[in-house]
């Protein structure tokens, strides 16, 4: 993907494709290559993709927050002139895709949503490990996924370096209070938004009973599940996560 990334405006991004945009928004213990497959497929199948790398650690600790990202992606939009966007978060990617929906809904096209905070509570906090050992972070890394083969080396060791980083340790936890903070059940009845749900089966971190209460209280939401999968379905099921979301952005629903 790095062929593809972008440092431009105050903005590091990857951007490819042609067609209505999808704006990717990574975790917090994300990066952009985890939608190495995403980009891939859809900016070759009629879509503009773009994934900013969302300032986690570079905003002061005190605007460390959901609402401080939610105005960066704001400025994001309009620095690349766009007005109408469609959303894909995963885990705080969505939370952030969520507040921006309720203060801006008429820049949201759609919403898609996989393994989102926003709802519960101890989604964020339990998904970040507290610094240890190397073996430890490793442990803790794997059970995210379905597939502990899926959290790679590179992945674990930049696991391990951000959580023995006292600053960005001290950012994380501030971001996991402010998603506790701005619980999203109270204004997800007034997203009017078509709204596509992609949830692992066995995704611990946001479990299932998430996705049917985010469904639930969607007014405008589909929801699919992808068997022996966890916490990041675009990284550990890409075939079958770009096609279900391919189906539901072609067949009329946006």
């Amino acid at each position: 993907m790095t062929d593809k990334l972008k440092t431009e405006g105050g903005f590091t991004y990857a951007e490819a494709g042609e067609g209505p945009t999808i704006i990717v928004l990574h975790g917090l213990m994300g990066a952009l290559s985890n939608f190495g497959a995403t980009l891939n497929y859809f900016s070759n199948n009629g879509f503009k993709v773009l994934i900013p790398e969302l300032p986690l650690y570079s905003l002061p600790l005190i605007k460390t927050n959901v609402k401080n990202l939610a105005a960066f992606l704001k400025d994001f939009l309009e620095y690349k002139e766009i007005d109408n966007a469609i959303l894909l978060g995963n885990s705080l990617g969505g939370h952030i895709a969520l507040y921006f929906t309720k203060h801006y809904p008429e820049k949201v096209k759609a919403l898609i949503l996989t393994g989102s905070s926003g709802l519960y509570e101890k989604a964020m906090g339990d998904s970040f490990p507290k610094r240890g050992n190397y073996e430890y972070i490793e442990q803790k890394a794997q059970q995210v996924f379905y597939d502990p083969k899926t959290a790679t080396k590179e992945l674990v060791d930049d696991v391990y370096e951000t959580v023995n980083d006292r600053m960005k340790a001290l950012k994380t936890l501030s971001i996991a209070k402010s998603a506790i903070r701005h619980n999203m059940a109270n204004d997800l009845l007034h997203m009017q938004q078509p709204a596509c749900l992609i949830w692992g089966k066995q995704d611990g971190v946001t479990p299932p009973e998430v996705a049917e209460d985010f469904n639930k209280l969607l007014p405008n939401s589909d929801l699919f599940w992808i068997d022996k999968c966890g916490h990041a379905a675009m990284m550990e099921k890409p075939e079958e996560f770009n096609t279900i979301l391919h189906n539901w952005l072609t067949s009329g629903n946006i």
